[in-house]
């Protein structure tokens, strides 16, 4: 089966949602697998979701600007809305990647 991982690999100021290597797992690329899951917050979810499905389905993420500047061997990534600088929240930053199982 295929999966979409996506994982949290920077969190700028404080996030009370995420930490470093948590992951939100879709089964089959938009099905949520609630056991492999470590967290899922909605805010975030507004910065995944116009790419997921994309993505699963084998797009393009450099003609997208998801790729990290300078590595285009880089998995692709996505920030979380939250403008921590003006809420005291966390801007967490996630990588995307299909993985067969």
């Amino acid at each position: 089966m295929r999966k979409l991982v996506i994982r949290v690999v920077d969190i700028k100021g404080g996030c009370s949602a995420y930490k470093l290597g948590d992951k939100i797992v879709l089964d089959e690329g938009y099905r949520v697998n609630l056991k492999e899951s470590t967290a899922i917050c909605m805010h975030s979810l507004g910065s995944i979701f116009p790419y997921y499905n994309m993505l699963y389905a084998g797009g393009d993420p450099k003609r997208l600007g998801l790729l990290e500047k300078g590595n285009p061997n880089s998995l692709p990534r996505v920030r979380c809305l939250d403008p921590n600088d003006y809420t005291g929240g966390g801007s967490t930053t996630f990588e995307m990647e299909c993985v067969e199982e």
